[in-house]
């Protein structure tokens, strides 16, 4: 097993190599506005998982997930060549969960305005049970000598 320190270097150097290779090399239609948001590599160093993100409706990303398919070999050769290290890991492109996430929080977000914004003209039309303060307060000067 590799030092985790070497992994990490090696996932950021296959990043940096995958994505540079998809901007220049890659000349496909189906491809859409990729971008790679992260890379894991297995502790032996032998597999690298390449997460990505693609702008558009599901068809593109189902286009794009074809093209990267298509492309995996010259992209592992690629990174192969970029790395010189004695194996090259084999890469497995899977769609990052990152703009699911993203709508999911956006609109917890959303319900939780609407909810305040609710609150907000609740609370101007509300009135109070009893006093408007019902703290015990002590009396004046002018009360206390009196009695």
């Amino acid at each position: 097993m590799a030092d985790p320190a070497r992994a990490r270097k090696i996932a950021e150097r296959t990043k940096t190599l995958v994505a540079d290779f998809i901007e220049r090399r890659v000349k496909d239609e189906r491809l859409g506005f990729l971008t790679v948001t992260d890379v894991r590599v297995t502790g032996d160093l032998q597999h690298a998982s390449i997460f990505y993100t693609v702008y558009g409706t599901d068809e593109e990303r189902a286009d794009t997930a074809a093209a990267l398919e298509d492309w995996r070999g010259r992209i592992r050769s690629h990174v192969g060549k970029g790395l010189g290290i004695r194996l090259t890991p084999s890469l497995e492109f899977i769609p990052d969960a990152i703009p699911e996430g993203a709508a999911h929080i956006e609109e917890a977000l959303r319900a939780a305005r609407e909810r305040d914004d609710e609150l907000a003209r609740a609370k101007q039309s509300a009135n109070y049970a009893g006093e408007a303060d019902p703290y015990k307060k002590p009396a004046d000067e002018e009360h206390r000598a009196e009695g």
